[in-house]
């Protein structure tokens, strides 16, 4: 079965250059997005309670966008962090786009509201 693309957005009560680094910089990413990372060159090692994953990073645009793509995964998979203000409200927008099963979004989507409490407490926004 496909898996398909969705897109979620929040607002960060934070400067957009703060909130890139926490999507980033392997110290902050291990303080919401997983228990461990490490980076070497592109390639990033995420953990989660002693299993671990690695994801390339295949776009960076400072202050603004990031797109890591899962080694295991399709080619055409990944998943991707933008950052931008909102043109009516002036606040941060974190705009999260990743791939699931169709039946699987809902809950994804819950696992994504989750980390992103823990990014904004990590942050301290």
């Amino acid at each position: 079965m496909a898996r398909k693309q969705y897109t979620l957005e929040y607002i960060i009560h934070s400067s957009p250059a703060i909130l890139f680094e926490f999507l980033t910089q392997t110290t902050n990413l291990a303080q919401w997005f997983s228990d461990y990372c490490d980076s070497s060159g592109d390639i990033f090692i995420f953990g989660w309670g002693g299993s671990y994953q690695r994801a390339k990073q295949v776009e960076f645009v400072e202050d603004q966008f990031v797109k890591y793509h899962w080694e295991d995964s399709p080619k055409t998979e990944f998943f991707s962090f933008k950052v931008y203000k909102s043109e009516i409200s002036n606040e941060t927008i974190l705009e999260i786009t990743d791939f699931a099963e169709a039946k699987e979004i809902k809950e994804q989507t819950f696992l994504w509201d989750k980390q992103v409490e823990d990014l904004k407490h990590a942050i301290g926004a």
